[in-house]
């Protein structure tokens, strides 16, 4: 316990699935958590759940791909808490289309979300953590951002424009002396609503489908993202920026 202990922690999508996990472990171990999501309803369940087991948190509404949102998050953050420590860029939406079925318009929404939505994050992130002397920001990307997908065109570029992102993010900030260190997380297929939406039933062939391509035989758990997530919060990953985490049961391997 106590991993993240007196940190300040903001995560984006932190309603549902990755997020929420994230939000509630990160809350565990002792970090105060500022939770953001358009789902207000949800997000305000999580901060109850979060106040509940004796932690700090708050709920701000917020739309990663806009930057007078993150404007307003950041002021929230630190007027509640006084600092940032840990951002933790996971707000993202799925779209399963090949690139003749996507549409211009398809493709810039998928974009504003994944991609620049971690941009803004990154950004006025590496702003806030100026002022702390430091800190750790880590991106959600997926293992789409490091192998195609015939049926994701959009998903792919939006997935590896992150991967990409973080590292130029990670090298400036090094070389910047800023103390703040920037990486990427790759779940595989991860049992969350996203997911879902895709395989409702786990006995479906869609679910079956899913689980074959990872050799580890099953699908991932939000834990089991968070918890990785977690690993690069801490200072246990102090000599760590610039990297992918892949967490995929597998799928990338082969």
């Amino acid at each position: 316990m106590g991993r993240v202990e007196s940190k300040v922690a903001l995560v984006t999508g932190g309603a549902l699935g990755i997020g929420k996990a994230t939000a509630m472990l990160l809350a565990r171990e002792g970090a105060k958590v500022v939770v953001t999501d358009l789902k207000q309803s949800e997000g305000e369940a999580v901060v109850h759940a979060i106040r509940e087991a004796g932690g700090q948190a708050i709920f701000v509404q917020h739309d990663v791909a806009k930057e007078q949102d993150w404007q307003q998050a950041m002021a929230a953050t630190l007027e509640a808490f006084g600092r940032l420590d840990i951002a933790v860029n996971n707000a993202g939406i799925g779209f399963s289309a090949n690139v003749e079925q996507t549409t211009l318009a398809d493709w810039h929404r998928v974009l504003q979300i994944n991609l620049d939505g971690v941009f803004l994050g990154t950004r006025f992130a590496i702003e806030a953590m100026r002022q702390s002397g430091g800190g750790s920001i880590i991106n959600l990307s997926s293992i789409e951002g490091l192998v195609g997908d015939a049926d994701l065109a959009a998903y792919n570029a939006s997935k590896g424009g992150v991967r990409i992102f973080t590292k130029s993010a990670a090298l400036h900030c090094a070389r910047a002396g800023y103390g703040i260190r920037v990486n990427s997380v790759h779940p595989g297929y991860i049992w969350t609503p996203m997911v879902q939406q895709a395989a409702t039933d786990t006995n479906s062939a869609a679910y079956q489908r899913l689980v074959s391509l990872h050799p580890i035989g099953h699908l991932g758990e939000a834990d089991d993202i968070a918890y990785g997530i977690l690993y690069l919060a801490s200072n246990e990953s102090k000599f760590v920026t610039g990297s992918e985490l892949v967490i995929d049961g597998g799928y990338t391997a082969q």
